[in-house]
């Protein structure tokens, strides 16, 4: 599948870089926040933009040359780092930190903060923003539950306004067949459940054929359907 890479990284190094990236993209993610809400002087804003443009230069000087993907490593646990929603280098997200229920069951959570990056109506997250965050953590329902998939369908009911700050998102597995899962979720405000969601997962092409050269066994004619 193009954009997995296996890289084999120990459990050491890969620490390493978390350590030395985690608060490096949180840096950047602050930088967002007070680009938007800053009211400095003009000629303060003039120069702060040419000592960004120097930063960007300095870290072009080496760099991947398509998007982060998601490396394995040992253990074939993956690091989705570049994702716009989880993604420890990358400082478009939040980002959020999945908490799954140690039964297994697909029951995932996660407690977070939108800032002012993340606006839609004055105070208040983008409709598309709840929307991104809920599909990222259907799909960790589904995986969390042994039945990961690519996203087939969202349908999302926005209930009440949704304000920046501290916030909550919780999903589970509603039902499994064959290749397709479906999950439920949604996000909760200080005032309680903001918008609603229901996804159907699928498990891609792909991920089928690699199953199936593994473990004949554990496909079926309705496993396909």
């Amino acid at each position: 599948m193009p954009g997995y890479v296996s890289d084999d990284l120990t459990p050491e190094e890969i620490e390493r870089q978390s350590a030395l990236y985690g608060p490096f993209t949180q840096a950047v993610r602050e930088l967002v926040d007070a680009t938007i809400r800053t009211t400095v002087a003009d000629e303060e804003i003039k120069q702060a933009q040419a000592e960004i443009e120097a930063l960007t230069a300095r870290l072009r000087s080496s760099q991947l040359d398509g998007p982060f993907g998601v490396r394995f490593s040992q253990g074939r646990r993956g690091r989705p780092w570049g994702n716009s929603v989880v993604g420890l280098r990358n400082p478009v997200a939040p980002p959020l930190i999945i908490e799954k229920h140690p039964s297994g069951n697909g029951e995932v959570w996660s407690d977070f903060h939108l800032g002012a990056a993340y606006e839609g109506p004055p105070g208040l997250v983008h409709g598309g923003v709840s929307a991104m965050i809920l599909d990222q953590i259907l799909g960790e329902a589904a995986g969390a539950g042994g039945k990961p998939g690519m996203t087939g369908t969202l349908t999302l009911r926005y209930r009440q306004a949704t304000p920046l700050g501290d916030l909550r998102a919780e999903g589970w597995i509603d039902r499994s067949e064959g290749i397709k899962t479906w999950a439920k979720g949604h996000l909760i405000g200080p005032e309680g459940i903001t918008v609603e969601a229901e996804g159907v997962f699928i498990l891609p092409r792909w991920a089928r054929e690699a199953i199936a050269a593994q473990d004949p066994q554990k496909v079926t004619p309705s496993y396909f359907e």
